[in-house]
């Protein structure tokens, strides 16, 4: 699969050092590869492990699973060449964020080894797209419920939205991996990451909800360009996936 490989040290890894795959978001049909390659960077730094960028197929040439079965593609592939399941992290945000928790069901529902932990900030979790707080955030957030439907459209491209993998709320979200889900209060689908995070933990999931105050979608992007007036929300998204890393051997994981 293309992609990009990134390590935030300077010494040569090795596969017990495991992998962050990163799944970068831009609606499921938009690439930017410069940015992608600082936002691998600065996950290599948080996650203390070498990241690969995955540069997955976008819709619409390559619509719905397409993405999916690349990056799922990605993850077997280290598996093959010897990087423990439980040493491999997969981060993603907005439409990223989406792709890593279908991928997370596709991986349980073969029968995979699942990775150590999932990291996803600002997923759609539903693609019916009745979440109250798109209506409620309107005018808060740098997107606007308008943009949600086409985005959809195009990504699922006839298949339907009220099922899983695509909508990962619909899936069966007992005994996946430690899940990390990070979204801004004023955010469109600050609710998706809400119900995803209520259904998950009723099924047994370990997974933890950040909710960022005062702040929209993709807020972690402060990352990349980390200036005075975002140092702040920078350091603290850094900070907070390298404390969450820390912590999940205790939950026997990684």
């Amino acid at each position: 699969m293309p992609g990009q490989w990134i390590t935030a040290t300077d010494r040569v890894p090795t596969p017990e050092d495991g992998v962050t795959i990163y799944v970068h978001g831009g609606g499921f049909s938009i690439s930017n590869p410069p940015l992608e390659l600082v936002m691998a960077q600065r996950l290599s730094e948080a996650t203390g492990r070498p990241a690969f960028a995955v540069d997955y197929r976008l819709a619409p040439a390559h619509p719905f699973p397409a993405a999916i079965d690349d990056v799922v593609a990605v993850y077997r592939s280290l598996c093959d060449q010897g990087v423990p399941a439980e040493r491999i992290l997969l981060v993603g945000e907005s439409a990223g964020g989406t792709l890593v928790l279908s991928i997370l069901l596709v991986l349980a529902a073969a029968g995979d080894a699942l990775p150590g932990g999932v990291i996803s900030v600002s997923p759609v979790t539903d693609f019916v797209g009745d979440s109250p707080s798109i209506k409620a955030n309107e005018g808060r957030d740098v997107i606007n419920p308008a943009m949600l439907g086409p985005i959809a459209t195009q990504y699922l491209a006839g298949a339907r939205p009220d099922v899983a993998p695509q909508s990962p709320i619909y899936g069966e979200l007992g005994g996946l991996s430690p899940i990390l889900l990070a979204v801004g209060a004023d955010e469109l689908l600050l609710d998706d990451s809400r119900r995803f995070a209520a259904a998950a933990e009723a099924a047994g999931t370990p997974v933890t909800l950040d909710i960022y105050q005062g702040l929209p979608h993709v807020f972690h992007a402060a990352v990349l360009v980390p200036a005075a007036d975002q140092l702040t929300v920078a350091t603290t998204y850094l900070r907070r996936v390298a404390d969450w890393i820390s912590a999940l051997p205790a939950r026997g994981r990684i």
